[in-house]
C-alpha cells in the first residue's frame, strides 16, 4: 500500500469510502453488515487505514455500520472521518446534537478527521452565518481532542470555495473535492486544486471514477486504454491519473464488493502515473464523452449582452452540459438551479433568439434552454 504523509500521520493513499457499501436486496438503507465487516477487515490487513463515512450515507445507516465493522480492531490501527451535514439546511442549528449522535452511532470517543460537508451554492450563506455557531462548536471539539483534524468537502464552484476559505481558511487542514480525469477541466477540478494549493491545503479526492462512469467506458474507449496499457483496467487508469497530481493525499473509493476492494488495493501497491502519451489518449476519450449531447459553449458571453431577460447563459449551458454528462440523477445542476431566482432559470428564456443570432458556435440556445427547463424544472 502506498502511503502519504499528513502532519506526521501515515495515511493510506487509498481511502475506504462508506457511501456505497454492500446492501441487502438493493435497499440502500439495509447495509449487509457481515459483508461490510469482512471488507473492512481485509482492507485493514492490506494496508488501508483511512475510512470515510457521513451522516446521510445509506439513508443514515453508514456511520453505525462502519463503526461496528471497525469496533473489533485497535483504535490506533485506523483513521475515521465523518462530516457535519450542512447540505440539509435544516441541520444548521443542530451541530452539537448531530456531533454527539455521530460519536454514539460510530461508537467512537473522537474522530480523526471531521469535515464540513458539501460546501456549495445552496448552503454557503448559512455556513457563513455566525448565528448557527457551527465553527466555534467544531473548534471547541478540536480543542477537546474529539476532532483531531478539521477540513471541508466542496461540490461548489471556485467562487464559493473562495468565500468559505476567506472566512474559515485559517482553521482548515484539508479539503475533499470531486476530482477525476473527466472533471479535471469539465468542472475545473484543476482550478480547485490550484486554489487549495495557494492556501496550503492538501487534497482529498472523492468520485475518482465519477460514480462508476469511468469504470464502465464504451467498448471502443476501453479498447483504447487497453491498447496503451494492456495490464491496466479503466478503473486503474482513473487512479493513475490522480497519482500524477502531487497535491493529492487520500483518494476515496466507495467500494461495494470484494472484487472492487481487491482490485483497488492492488492498484495502490505502486505508483504508475500516466505519461504524456497516456494523457493524450485520455484527452481523446474525454473529448468523445463531452461531445455526446453537450453543446460547444466557450463562454465568450456574446449572448449575455443580447438577452432581454438578463440570463447568465454560459452558466446555464454549463449546467446543461453537466446534466447531459451525468444523467437525470445529477445533483449539482439540480442544486445550482434551486439557488437561482425563478427569473434566472432556463424556464425564464422567452425564446426570442437574440442570443443565438450572435453565438459564434451557432448553438440553438433557446432550444437548449427549453429542453433544460423541461427536463430539470419539471
Amino acid at each position: 500500500m502506498l502511503y502519504k504523509d499528513f502532519k506526521g500521520l501515515r495515511l493510506s493513499a487509498l481511502g475506504f469510502g462508506a457511501m456505497r457499501l454492500p446492501v441487502v436486496d438493493g435497499d440502500d438503507g439495509a447495509i449487509d453488515q457481515a459483508a461490510t465487516d469482512d471488507m473492512v477487515a481485509y482492507a485493514l490487513e492490506h494496508g488501508v487505514n483511512y475510512f470515510d463515512t457521513a451522516w446521510g450515507y445509506h439513508n443514515g445507516t453508514s456511520e453505525a455500520a462502519l463503526g461496528r465493522a471497525l469496533a473489533p480492531h485497535p483504535r490506533d490501527s485506523f483513521y475515521l472521518a465523518t462530516k457535519f451535514p450542512g447540505y440539509d439546511l435544516a441541520n444548521m442549528d443542530k451541530v452539537e446534537e448531530i456531533f454527539e449522535a455521530q460519536l454514539e452511532r460510530t461508537g467512537m470517543d473522537y474522530f480523526d478527521f471531521y469535515l464540513i460537508h458539501n460546501v456549495c451554492e445552496l448552503n454557503i450563506d448559512e455556513y457563513l452565518n455566525p448565528a448557527h455557531g457551527i465553527m466555534p462548536y467544531l473548534l471547541a471539539q478540536k480543542e477537546a481532542g474529539r476532532i483531531r483534524h478539521l477540513g471541508f468537502s466542496a461540490h461548489g464552484a471556485i467562487p464559493v470555495m473562495e468565500r468559505f476559505l476567506a472566512a474559515y481558511g485559517e482553521h482548515m487542514e484539508f479539503c475533499q473535492i470531486q476530482l477525476n480525469y473527466l472533471d479535471w477541466e469539465f468542472q475545473d477540478a484543476k482550478g480547485k486544486v490550484e486554489l487549495l494549493a495557494k492556501h496550503g491545503l492538501p487534497v482529498w479526492v472523492m468520485e475518482p471514477v465519477r460514480g462508476g462512469k469511468l469504470a464502465n467506458l464504451s467498448k471502443a474507449d476501453a479498447a483504447k486504454l487497453t491498447a496503451q496499457r494492456p495490464d491496466e483496467t479503466p478503473v486503474a487508469w482513473a487512479f493513475r491519473f490522480i497519482q500524477g497530481i502531487p497535491e493529492v493525499c487520500v483518494t476515496l473509493s466507495g467500494m461495494s464488493n470484494f472484487e472492487q476492494l481487491k482490485e483497488n488495493i492492488a492498484t495502490f501497491e505502486e505508483e504508475r502515473p500516466l505519461t504524456a502519451e497516456d494523457r493524450a489518449v485520455l484527452a481523446k476519450i474525454v473529448a468523445d464523452m463531452l461531445g455526446q449531447g453537450t453543446v460547444p459553449c466557450t463562454a465568450c458571453r456574446y449572448c449575455t449582452s443580447h438577452c432581454p431577460q438578463g440570463l447568465d447563459i454560459p452558466d446555464l449551458l454549463s449546467l446543461y452540459n453537466q446534466r447531459q454528462i451525468t444523467g437525470n440523477g445529477d445533483f449539482i445542476s439540480r442544486m445550482r438551479l434551486q439557488t437561482m431566482d425563478a427569473d434566472k432559470r432556463p424556464s425564464a428564456c422567452i425564446g426570442c433568439g437574440s442570443c443565438a443570432a450572435v453565438c459564434p458556435q451557432q448553438i440553438d440556445i433557446p432550444g437548449v434552454l427549453a429542453k433544460f427547463a423541461a427536463e430539470a424544472e419539471a
